[in-house]
């Protein structure tokens, strides 16, 4: 009687586990990265090849984590227990929401999101454009000497009849 009860009590917790696990757990690559980033900072990032103590869907990488939002791929340079592959990489300077993804060797692609802080810039220029204006401007001459500025004249008053003359005309 109790090996029956047993045997009906672990059925129906592997019925219950079965139902709780969401459908697509399966398909999904559990993989870590950093998710928030200063423009510039530095992006860690593992994965796990085999699941170690039951948790997670291991993947091995078969080629390095891309994304728009690195100044470089995320090439796999660390390695450890559990078949573990890590790396690092720097964020681009754009503030923004970016995904990055890379291929596993059973044909899964594991995709994670991270945020690279900061204030966005506009999406268009908001820079005004140049005046213009219809007058038009001289040209530049192009000789090598410039003219010289006239002198300005000396205003002279006469001291008397001798030097303004005596009105008769000779």
């Amino acid at each position: 009687m109790v090996k029956k009860t047993l045997i009906g009590l672990m059925a129906a917790s592997a019925v219950t586990l079965a139902l709780a696990a969401p459908a697509h757990a399966a398909d999904e690559v559990t993989w870590g990265m950093t998710t928030e980033v200063q423009p510039g900072g530095q992006i860690y990032a593992q994965v796990y090849a085999q699941v170690y103590s039951g948790m997670g869907n291991g993947c091995t990488p078969t080629g390095p984590v891309t994304s728009t939002g690195f100044a470089a791929p995320l090439n796999w340079s660390e390695g450890g227990n559990w078949g573990k592959h890590a790396g690092y990489t720097t964020a681009i300077k754009r503030p923004g929401k970016y995904t990055a993804s890379f291929p596993c060797t059973d044909g899964r692609t594991a995709t994670q999101a991270f945020t690279i802080l900061g204030t966005p810039p506009p999406t268009t220029p908001t820079e005004p454009k140049p005046p213009t204006t219809s007058k038009s401007q001289p040209k530049p001459t192009t000789s090598s000497k410039a003219p010289k500025p006239a002198k300005p004249q000396v205003a002279v008053k006469p001291a008397g009849a001798p030097q303004t003359g005596d009105g008769s005309l000779s």
